[in-house]
């Protein structure tokens, strides 16, 4: 049987994969991130393990946390780089597995990975730009534009974009360690709570974060809508599990743009616009599956 593998590669847990498709997963495995050496080593021996048993393995994907350095002509290709997580700083990523399981790999961020998985099987099947969002304990961003995952000196940093912060409505300094109050640090779960003292799935849905959650997510989507022209918006990941958020985003990107984008999309059909994934908890580990078929070719 031939198989490709796929990497979801997240800063607390890793989620490998192998199969052909959505509907065609064979094996999956999930375990915690630790230390490089161990995780990735796990990873490879689950695809050594698939091999044992008889099947072919075709390629590996891996949609991995960040920042990552995606350029497969730099010398860092495949390394993840800085990343704030202790221990994972300029460690090399996929040419450990490249050697050790001798099949093509493709190497993407997380986001990445989940807007191809989107793209393919998901919520953006027929559409050729596209913007997937993920909102959980951080945010992240990956595009879709004319049928290419967007790449430039590196790889899109959606989550840390600036908003406008209006300090006497919202008094939250910003929670990331970086630029404090970028989107990242005003709207994740982490920031939620710190904000607000609760998870943000405690809080109930007529709570003033949410008012407040949208507003951020809306000014966001709708700096995405003025600089990309995408055909549809995914927000996934944690927070955006909480579904009454859905109709206030909507509202807000409609009142943010005041019918200067006259397109349909906007304009009437914007529940049709802005959805959750099609994919739903799955996009990472199938995007990366997706990258593999990708390497493959």
């Amino acid at each position: 049987m031939d198989l490709f593998g796929g990497i979801e590669a997240g800063g607390t847990k890793f989620v490998c994969a192998v199969g052909n498709g959505s509907d065609d997963i064979v094996d999956e495995v999930r375990f915690p991130t630790t230390t490089p050496e161990e995780t990735i080593g796990k990873a490879i021996d689950f695809f050594r393990g698939i091999v044992a048993e008889g099947a072919t393995l075709r390629a590996v994907g891996i949609a991995s946390f960040g920042p990552v350095d995606p350029n497969p002509r730099s010398p860092t290709w495949g390394y993840i780089t800085s990343t704030p997580k202790s221990g994972w700083a300029n460690v090399n990523f996929a040419g450990p597995v490249q050697a050790a399981l001798g099949v093509p790999v493709g190497f993407d961020t997380d986001v990445n990975g989940a807007a191809l998985g989107e793209g393919t099987w998901g919520a953006a099947q027929g559409l050729d730009t596209f913007v997937y969002l993920t909102v959980g304990t951080g945010i992240g961003g990956g595009a879709m534009v004319e049928g290419r995952l967007l790449h430039g000196l590196m790889h899109t940093e959606m989550g840390h974009i600036r908003l406008p912060h209006d300090y006497e409505t919202d008094p939250f300094p910003g929670n990331c360690p970086f630029h404090d109050d970028c989107f990242e640090g005003l709207a994740t779960g982490p920031a939620i709570e710190a904000r607000w003292g609760q998870r943000a799935e405690m809080l109930p849905p007529d709570h003033p974060a949410w008012a407040l959650e949208a507003h951020y997510l809306g000014l966001a989507c709708a700096n995405f809508v003025l600089t990309l022209c995408p055909q549809r918006i995914i927000l996934g990941g944690g927070v955006m599990q909480q579904a009454h958020l859905f109709p206030l985003i909507r509202r807000e990107v409609q009142t943010l743009l005041n019918d200067y984008v006259r397109v349909p999309e906007i304009l009437r059909d914007i529940d049709a616009y802005i959805v959750p994934p099609g994919l739903g908890n799955r996009a990472g580990a199938l995007g990366a599956i997706a990258l593999a078929m990708q390497a493959a070719e």
